[in-house]
């Protein structure tokens, strides 16, 4: 038995697999529209905090036998093995406002520091580091939807981590639920806070997930100083290779939770097309 499905046999995930079913039906559906791969912090200052494992997670290989995989074989070929070649993936693979939709717009900062990495320490509080030796490059966008039509400012962060091998890869959504599970409150910075996390983990072929090789989605609310709330917050990542992918989605007064879901999936729908092309064996 893995470290992950340790920690998930000890996890009531109720509300979280009821999200996840959403996330499924609709990731499923936005990855059948770019199935032919063409491209479509946790506070967004990168991905969740990954320490070097002692062991890595097997590589998921088994499909939902109800389903056609999206997922194409990894060209190991084509796997960076330099960080300025994973910064040169990294700039395929991330997002722009483009690929939410109308009224998303770039926030300020748009980027994060390509050589930090938060860590989330033991009392529950993001912090930030150097790169962790599996990780060759890393770097988060951020975007928002303004206050307005009755509703407050929506924030969207989008994030690509590129680590050495995909074994590694899938250490950092084993970690993901690890943290949820050690600090269902987390503070991100000094007036923010994560509150009631609860986190659900599919490999491929579990829970409809037949698009990628790993994944993980949080459901929660966010407190700000500046934004209010108790608001929703969601977090999705996805998993292809030494490739993940996240978006995460803080809502605001009169959003509704739905349209935050489908933002958050759209965008990480996007990217994990755009990784599935740039390192998958082309068909036939």
């Amino acid at each position: 038995m893995t470290r992950r499905h340790v920690a998930l046999r000890a996890y009531d995930g109720a509300a979280a697999g009821l999200f996840s079913v959403a996330v499924m039906a609709a990731m499923a559906a936005m990855a059948g529209c770019t199935a032919d791969g063409t491209a479509d912090g946790k506070d967004g200052s990168g991905a969740t905090s990954r320490a070097p494992a002692a062991s890595p997670a097997p590589a998921a290989s088994t499909t939902a036998p109800s389903a056609v995989s999206l997922v194409p074989q990894l060209d190991e070929s084509k796997q960076p093995k330099t960080a300025a070649e994973a910064r040169e993936l990294l700039a395929r693979i991330l997002i722009t406002e483009d690929a939410f939709g109308p009224g998303v717009v770039r926030s300020t900062p748009f980027e994060s520091s390509s050589g930090r990495w938060p860590v989330l320490d033991e009392g529950c509080v993001w912090q930030t580091a150097g790169l962790p030796q599996d990780v060759l490059a890393t770097n988060t966008r951020y975007f928002q939807i303004p206050a307005a039509d009755g509703h407050g400012r929506v924030r969207l962060n989008a994030t690509v981590t590129v680590h050495r091998d995909r074994l590694e890869s899938g250490w950092e959504t084993a970690r993901a639920m690890e943290e949820v599970l050690r600090c269902p409150d987390q503070k991100l910075r000094e007036g923010e806070q994560l509150k009631g996390l609860l986190g659900n983990a599919m490999y491929q072929g579990e829970q409809l997930n037949n698009w990628s090789e790993d994944a993980f989605n949080e459901i929660g609310t966010y407190v700000s100083e500046q934004d209010g709330g108790p608001h929703r917050y969601f977090w999705y990542q996805a998993q292809f290779g030494p490739v993940t992918v996240a978006i995460a989605g803080k809502g605001a007064e009169g959003f509704k939770d739905e349209t935050l879901t489908q933002l958050v999936v759209q965008g990480n729908s996007r990217m994990i097309a755009q990784a599935k092309q740039a390192l998958g064996k082309a068909a036939g």
